[in-house]
């Protein structure tokens, strides 16, 4: 029952950042429109259509916004095991391709390793339809306290 408690938490913090009720606005607005598909403790699988707003001078998904959504879907994933937010210590993007405006992609995170307060975190973003890899982030996060809330966290930024 607790895990379960811990999943909502996490992605309650999620939804907030998303819709701009905690951090900052870069975040509501690199998260605008983020749907949750499928959640449990160590995986978080999203849908999303690119937004306008996220859009580099080519009319394609900024890489800077992607590497947001990126971040903010990986930390969501570990706050689901551990259930605190983790700063970022090492974190890693390749670009395989690009994603137009308003093109639908597939988000999915999964923590694939912990060693005391270090969690590892994969996430991929395909294309919806045909799982073309767009970008594949790498991120190992750390707790500097153990037990630190998302309140204490401003931004992961």
């Amino acid at each position: 029952m607790e895990e379960d408690a811990i999943l909502q938490k996490s992605l309650k913090w999620l939804r907030d950042l998303s819709k701009g009720n905690i951090s900052h606005e870069l975040e509501a607005l690199t998260l605008e429109g983020l749907q949750i598909v499928h959640a449990q403790k160590g995986s978080i699988h999203c849908n999303f259509i690119v937004p306008t707003r996220a859009s580099d001078p080519d009319g394609n998904w900024h890489v800077g916004a992607m590497a947001t959504l990126i971040d903010d879907v990986a930390a969501t994933a570990i706050y689901s095991v551990v259930d605190h937010v983790k700063l970022s210590l090492d974190f890693s993007i390749s670009f395989y391709s690009t994603a137009k405006i308003q093109e639908e992609v597939e988000i999915e995170a999964k923590v694939i390793g912990e060693k005391g307060r270090l969690t590892q975190v994969v996430v991929e973003v395909t294309r919806k339809g045909n799982t073309e890899l767009i970008a594949l982030g790498k991120q190992w996060m750390a707790s500097d306290k153990k037990g630190m809330k998302p309140s204490q966290v401003s931004s992961k930024l």
